[in-house]
């Protein structure tokens, strides 16, 4: 087992990417290569950037794949917003929520590990 395994945001980010392929399957079909496309690469994004940074050899690096993580998820949740405002899916809201959660999550493991890297 990796230890991103172990990480509860990783674990939730994982979450989220299925959540968002599953929803963005009603998406209308011309939108395929469009906001689909966009909204699960943001996603995938998420998890692989937490994984990445847990597996490199600094606390520092970790950091500042945890924050490009961070912005993948504000993508995301900006292309939620634009699906829900043209109605391409019922369950965009808790999406958002789930992105709302999962930031306050990243944010939260950004400062306990610039906590440690002070010290």
């Amino acid at each position: 087992m990796r230890p991103h395994h172990d990480l509860r945001v990783w674990q939730e980010a994982m979450e989220l990417v299925a959540d968002v392929y599953a929803a963005s399957r009603t998406f209308p079909a011309d939108e395929r290569f469009g906001l689909s496309r966009q909204s699960r690469r943001a996603a995938v994004s998420v998890p692989s950037n937490i994984a990445e940074g847990a597996a490199r050899g600094s606390r520092k690096e970790f950091i500042q794949f945890l924050m490009i993580a961070r912005g993948s998820l504000s993508e995301l949740d900006t292309q939620l917003r634009i699906a829900k405002n043209l109605e391409f899916a019922a369950n965009i809201d808790s999406l958002l929520s789930a992105t709302e959660r999962l930031q306050a999550a990243l944010g939260a493991l950004v400062e306990s590990q610039r906590d440690r890297l002070a010290k």
